[in-house]
């Protein structure tokens, strides 16, 4: 009789562990379960070199979201980027997106700024503001070896 009590009470604590680390993994990776928290927007770029699924995308430097795909166009030759920002984030319909890199040489993320109109995005608009990325390669080659077209 001790034996299945003692059974049953190390089969309670093991349960319990295995409910407490779940709820831990999903607070702390901020897993949706029930909700989303977040909404969409879409952006188009003439170049969105070095961006992967995934990065981050700031306003002020602070993470409001982060890059949900990254796709080309077929039409128009141009970079289709699904943005997932959360939904306490509002933006103006005139907001700028534009690709930036994290120091020199880091990984690109998308930055938001904040526009002045009142009218504000609503999920599955478009920003028609973008800027593309900066390459560095390109600007390193234009002014260390001269450039190399002339017609620039």
């Amino acid at each position: 009789m001790k034996q299945s009590s003692l059974e049953l009470g190390v089969g309670v604590f093991v349960l319990l562990g295995i409910i407490c680390v779940g709820y831990l993994t999903i607070r702390l990776g901020e897993v949706e379960v029930l909700r989303d928290n977040y909404y969409y927007l879409n952006a188009r770029f003439t170049s969105v070199t070095g961006l992967k699924v995934g990065a981050q995308v700031e306003i002020a430097g602070v993470q409001v979201g982060q890059v949900e795909a990254v796709a080309l166009d077929p039409k128009e030759f141009v970079a289709l980027v699904r943005l997932k920002i959360k939904e306490t984030i509002q933006l103006s319909e005139d907001a700028i997106a534009s690709v930036q890199t994290a120091g020199l040489l880091g990984d690109k993320y998308i930055q938001l700024s904040q526009g002045g109109s009142d009218q504000m995005l609503k999920p599955g608009d478009r920003i028609i503001e973008t800027e593309p990325a900066l390459n560095i390669e390109d600007l390193i080659r234009k002014y260390a070896f001269g450039k190399l077209d002339k017609s620039e």
